[in-house]
């Protein structure tokens, strides 16, 4: 990766006389003396390559030459007992490519003297904020305590800047997200061999999420979605609290998490081994779909555009199905869009004014139909990557025909 490079293009997006201010961030409290696991800031991340709490990156485009700085832990030896070992300064100058690193309790220092000394007019802070009701996080608090403290400068949101560029990869972040779905693709194999009537939903998450931590993932890309029976028609359903009955189908959305960055895989696999032909039919219709978005995604195309095609040909079948009269009647089975962004965030960053996909944009291709009345729920997810002249599926070798998956389930059980 080169974090260098990155920081040098947000700087030439960045006003004159502006500042950025980034944090990693700090672990969150939950109760008495727990924590939640920590999350370093996407955008941190992105920029520096660091996952370490407590750290702080400052990009200065207020002085005759662009400057940056990052701040890091100071070491505490007694501390270091009991948490483990800090990043060092040479090793936080390697991560991040990075020639000044300073230690985070100067930071007031140094923001005080940026103020008095500079032509500050903007500083840039990660004021995202997904929805109205969040509690601010981080770098959100940070940046209205900073807004008190410096009413007459302006406070604006980095967050469009550093999402344009994270919209499309780079090789090196191509080559994670295949690891991270070669680790997916493992994880449901394993799955795979020990799926049978009986087992309960959250026994079929473990088998998953054993076999990718036990081969290198960082965890989970998100909560894993093993949704039995009428539970698949659910679209975020993630109790996974009930049996796998017989005869019935088993909706996995699911993704290994690999240095940051994820996969994101949904399969539909009969419980016993073998489809209906009902399960059949509706999965055949569904993987059309899911096939047809693959073969027509192309840079300057829209995902509103892809949906399109989704939904045509998720109609059509449900009409054949006997299911819905006219295409406008989707909706009543198929009620979210067929693709979003993947990188570091699973559901990734995007903005309006990127809209049209580029080369190197790695999308979800993820049609489905969830019948209530019949208790069959049916997604089929696989990841692409805009290439120059159309896509490549990244998850190809993940197996998704009936008769594949009925192949290796018959094997398997042997």
């Amino acid at each position: 990766m080169n974090y260098k490079k990155r920081r040098d293009e947000v700087l030439s997006k960045m006003e004159k006389n502006s500042v950025l201010v980034l944090y990693s961030g700090v672990r969150h409290h939950v109760s008495a003396d727990e924590y939640a696991p920590f999350e370093a800031n996407r955008n941190f991340f992105y920029l520096t390559g660091i996952r370490r709490e407590n750290m702080m990156l400052i990009l200065d485009n207020a002085t005759e030459e662009p400057t940056e700085t990052l701040l890091i832990e100071k070491a505490d030896p007694d501390r270091e007992r009991w948490m483990g070992k800090k990043m060092t300064v040479d090793e936080a100058k390697a991560q991040a490519q990075i020639e000044k690193v300073g230690f985070i309790d100067t930071e007031k220092g140094i923001i005080n003297r940026m103020l008095t000394r500079e032509d500050v007019y903007t500083v840039y802070f990660d004021t995202y904020r997904h929805d109205i009701d969040d509690l601010e996080d981080y770098n959100m608090m940070k940046a209205r305590e900073f807004a008190q403290k410096y009413p007459g400068v302006r406070v604006k949101d980095c967050a469009p800047i550093i999402a344009e560029m994270r919209m499309q990869k780079d090789e090196d972040e191509v080559s994670l997200i295949r690891e991270a779905i070669k680790l997916t693709d493992g994880g449901l194999k394993n799955l795979m061999t020990n799926l049978t009537p009986g087992q309960m939903e959250y026994q079929a998450q473990a088998d998953f999420e054993y076999s990718i931590k036990r081969n290198g993932a960082d965890g989970v890309a998100f909560h894993t979605i093993a949704g039995s029976g009428i539970n698949g028609t659910m679209l975020h359903y993630v109790t996974n609290e009930c049996e796998c009955k017989d005869n019935t189908l088993l909706l996995l959305d699911l993704g290994a998490k690999y240095k940051g960055y994820c996969a994101d895989i949904t399969r539909t696999y009969p419980v016993n081994g073998k489809f209906t032909e009902k399960q059949r039919m509706v999965y055949e219709v569904v993987l059309a779909a899911n096939r047809a978005v693959a073969k027509t995604a192309k840079p300057g195309m829209t995902l509103r555009e892809l949906n399109d095609v989704c939904k045509k040909v998720l109609a059509e079948g449900c009409i054949r199905m006997g299911l819905i009269e006219k295409e406008e009647e989707i909706g009543k089975y198929y009620m979210h869009g067929v693709s979003h962004h993947l990188g570091i965030d699973v559901h990734d960053v995007s903005v309006a004014s990127n809209s049209k996909l580029r080369p190197g944009a790695v999308i979800s291709d993820e049609p489905g139909l969830y019948i209530d009345e019949w208790e069959i729920g049916i997604r089929v997810e696989d990841d692409l990557l805009i290439t120059e002249d159309g896509c490549e599926c990244l998850s190809e070798d993940v197996m998704r025909t009936p008769d594949e998956i009925e192949a290796f389930m018959a094997e398997a059980h042997k």
